[in-house]
């Protein structure tokens, strides 16, 4: 049985789409099935029902640890900051994560309004991301864990 550590599952199907679509852009067309079959022998596994149940039945815990520094963007804007609290939010896999962050970043738009942040608190799946989103469809909270 393979030894090394596994990302979650949805990172995993992650991978498989990006194999897919850099196989497709080389004219190597596959699919989604068969991508993630081959990121399964990647890992060491038989198929992708064997690493899919090794994955998904691991304790996964928090994406981010306590005085980590870590870089992503909130409301769009880019920030790098330190991991200052984290904690088990609620089942399934959601974390409450706070960072400091080592420049303050303007959460408004807005010409003549600013509004400067230099703490972030938020809930985080396993993939870094917030659930909510700003009107144009990005996370509130992106952070960048590969």
């Amino acid at each position: 049985m393979p030894t090394q550590p596994l990302p979650p599952l949805d990172r995993l199907k992650d991978q498989a789409k990006r194999l897919r679509a850099s196989l497709g852009a080389n004219g190597n067309t596959i699919s989604h099935s068969q991508a993630l079959e081959a990121l399964a022998v990647q890992y060491g596994y038989r198929d992708w029902n064997t690493l899919h149940a090794a994955a998904g039945n691991r304790y996964n815990g928090p994406p981010v640890a306590l005085g980590q520094t870590v870089t992503g963007t909130y409301l769009g804007q880019p920030i790098i900051g330190e991991v200052i609290s984290v904690s088990a939010y609620e089942a399934g896999g959601r974390w409450r994560v706070t960072l400091k962050l080592d420049e303050a970043v303007d959460v408004v738009t807005f010409d003549s309004f600013s509004a400067y942040r230099s703490r972030i608190t938020a809930t985080i799946g396993s993939d870094g991301k917030t659930v909510e989103k700003t009107s144009n469809g990005k996370p509130h909270l992106r952070l960048d864990l590969d």
